[in-house]
């Protein structure tokens, strides 16, 4: 086995570790609002769940490689304090891919991937057609982890106060994996999809997902 000194090691390799290890990572869709109002949207892997009452969720941007500047994502959080989390299903992967293209500020990324913005219920900033399910989030926590330097990223974390989920990919409280068919991101340019799963019954006493 190979031992990694992990302190030691460039951040462009500790960053090939992480997302090589730790797979398949769901993907945030993030959307928000730009300074002069237009639209930006933005996939992110490292993204997660934290907690149901209240239902908060996170994600975490780190600062572009090529600049050692905030992603635009982050920028427009820290200025209105809300965002909404889409998600990416084998339709729309492609389309997604596209929104990482980092564009020049104001440019929308919905309108470059052709990607459809529809009006939130609560939040200013639109949400993504295309997904079947949609988080509008208000901002609750930003804790910035490094010096400012390459590698440095943020943990943004949101409070979920409207959840839409299509029709076809809910039944009674559930989400049917079979109708959402999301995507997550693996190591390097890898995509994995949910087409194969496996059920393993949980031992512990009580069980919400049943």
């Amino acid at each position: 086995m190979i031992s990694i000194e992990t302190t030691k090691q460039d951040f462009k390799d500790n960053y090939k570790l992480l997302i090589g290890a730790i797979v398949p990572r769901p993907i945030a869709v993030v959307s928000t609002r730009n300074e002069d109002g237009s639209n930006n949207i933005a996939p992110f892997s490292f993204f997660n769940g934290v907690c149901s009452k209240p239902m908060i969720i996170s994600f975490c941007p780190v600062l572009r490689t090529a600049t050692g500047e905030k992603k635009d994502t982050l920028v427009n959080i820290e200025r209105t304090k809300e965002f909404v989390v889409n998600f990416v299903t084998e339709s729309t992967m492609e389309a997604i891919n596209k929104t990482s293209t980092e564009l020049p500020y104001g440019e929308d990324e919905f309108e470059y991937a052709g990607l459809t913005p529809m009006d939130s219920s609560i939040v200013g900033a639109k949400r993504l057609k295309e997904s079947p399910i949609h988080f509008e989030c208000r901002l609750r926590d930003i804790l910035q982890y490094g010096d400012g330097g390459p590698g440095t990223g943020f943990l943004v974390t949101g409070e979920v106060l409207m959840a839409h989920v299509e029709d076809k990919v809910y039944d009674r409280g559930r989400v049917l994996t079979d109708e959402f068919r999301p995507v997550g991101r693996g190591a390097g340019n890898d995509w994995v999809l949910t087409k194969e799963r496996a059920q393993l019954d949980r031992l512990m006493k009580a069980q919400i997902q049943k």
